[in-house]
């Protein structure tokens, strides 16, 4: 994996973290959190929309919004489960 490929990782994660925070209003987890939080949103979107049958096409802007959705459904999971099943 080349230095650009990691720095394009950690950009779309920081991206869709921040969004997916406030989206998911109250989650309040940190920067260093929040681009795990993307990261591992975009793993999870990335998978779960072509499952679905959901193809966004290619480039930055659609690996953003697959990250985002993945990351708005990692944070409703972890608040979910953080806040015994309450919303």
């Amino acid at each position: 994996m080349s230095n650009e490929s990691i720095l394009v990782i950690l950009l779309v994660g920081l991206i869709a973290g921040w969004l997916a925070g406030k989206i998911v209003s109250g989650t309040g987890y940190g920067f260093v959190a929040d681009i795990c939080i993307g990261i591992i949103g975009a793993l999870i979107g990335n998978w779960l929309l072509p499952q679905l049958g959901i193809h966004l096409g290619a480039g930055i802007v659609s690996s953003i919004i697959s990250a985002v959705i993945g990351a708005v459904i990692l944070l409703v999971i972890l608040r979910l489960v953080h806040r015994g099943g309450r919303w």
